[in-house]
């Protein structure tokens, strides 16, 4: 049987994009008119073998039936404004969420902030430096971790958690866990989004569980566990199977529909498999949920430009939030607020604004 996806490409911006709009000659991307689009890449996936090309707007009814059908019908999706459903969020705008790692074996900052006053400190230093929602994480999911006990990861983020929203109240607060006990824990104290990096795989009843809270979720695609993850990761096609994996998680109705995607940058995937992802992130778009992407300090900038410290990663990490940025992406997961902020402002000054 063959299926059908649709990825937009071909991006123009702020006044160039509305002028194509007003003229029909190129679709909004999300319902923001300052990012227009006028070329669809689509793909044929027939068992085993995947093929792609790419059409103008004005070619689509070159297509066979079948896929201008589903063509018609992904535009549609991709074009639709995205819902506001997360506290105090506006997705037509670019968010950061600042990273909080209260662990003591991240692969990034790990017990760098796992007392309470040095918690809230860096808390404060995210919000004032532009971060619109804070990620608060009691495990580490780095590749080779081990799984702790629920007990244990809620004590080292249960301070924050209960205290955040008396401090905090116009902040959204996302707990990183893939734990049901935890994510009760947390909603019951005012967590606005559960972000669960196994894509609620890891505990099989945590939506169930959830459910009657109705708040947002990121869905985040991960191969493996953290700690086989990264030891073979293979695929078919990285890019159409997480699509397919996403498709199918937002079938259970449990989820509800305030969802977020999250592809999982470096959960389960190789050089080739990032780059790919984060090259072809549109495709995401015709599932019609905001997308968030992680790249923040991760190996393939490593990979790319040398041996570099985690902490010395900032202009890779910067690099791909503009390119995410300029292909419609709306979150962006990142430790270094501050410079990524600074970058996003300057870059849609220049894109958008100018």
């Amino acid at each position: 049987m063959k299926k059908y996806y649709t990825r937009a490409c071909n991006f123009f911006y702020g006044s160039e994009a509305r002028l194509l709009i007003n003229k029909n000659k190129a679709i909004p991307l999300c319902g923001n008119r300052n990012i227009a689009f006028n070329n669809i890449e689509v793909f044929i996936r027939d068992n085993k073998k995947i093929s792609s090309k790419t059409y103008s707007l004005n070619q689509i009814h070159l297509l066979t039936p079948d896929v201008r059908k589903k063509v018609k019908k992904d535009l549609k999706t991709i074009s639709r404004k995205r819902s506001d459903f997360l506290n105090n969020i506006k997705f037509k705008e670019p968010t950061i969420m600042g990273i909080l790692n209260l662990t003591p074996d991240s692969f990034s900052d790990g017990g760098k902030f796992n007392t309470e006053k040095k918690s809230f400190k860096h808390i404060l230093e995210m919000i004032n430096s532009g971060s619109k929602i804070i990620d608060v994480g009691g495990e580490s999911t780095r590749p080779g971790s081990k799984t702790i006990s629920e007990n244990k990861e809620w004590e080292r983020v249960k301070n924050v958690i209960i205290k955040f929203k008396k401090k905090f109240k116009n902040v959204s607060l996302s707990l990183d866990t893939r734990k049901s006990y935890l994510m009760i824990k947390g909603l019951e104290h005012g967590v606005n989004l559960i972000n669960d990096v196994s894509g609620f795989n890891y505990d099989i009843n945590a939506l169930e569980k959830i459910k009657k809270f109705n708040q947002p979720k990121v869905l985040h695609h991960m191969q493996g566990t953290p700690n086989t993850m990264q030891l073979n990761p293979k695929y078919k096609n990285v890019l159409l199977d997480i699509y397919d994996f996403f498709e199918e998680k937002i079938k259970n109705k449990d989820i509800g529909k305030k969802i977020i995607l999250d592809p999982g940058i470096g959960f389960g995937k190789n050089l080739k498999h990032n780059l790919t992802l984060i090259s072809k992130i549109s495709l995401f778009h015709s599932l019609g949920f905001p997308i968030l992407v992680g790249t923040s300090r991760k190996r393939f900038i490593n990979q790319i430009s040398g041996n570099y410290d985690t902490k010395e990663r900032i202009g890779g990490t910067l690099a791909s939030v503009l390119y995410l940025l300029s292909q419609g992406v709306q979150v962006f997961r990142v430790h270094n607020v501050k410079e990524v902020k600074q970058g996003i402002l300057v870059f849609k000054k220049i894109l958008i604004d100018s």
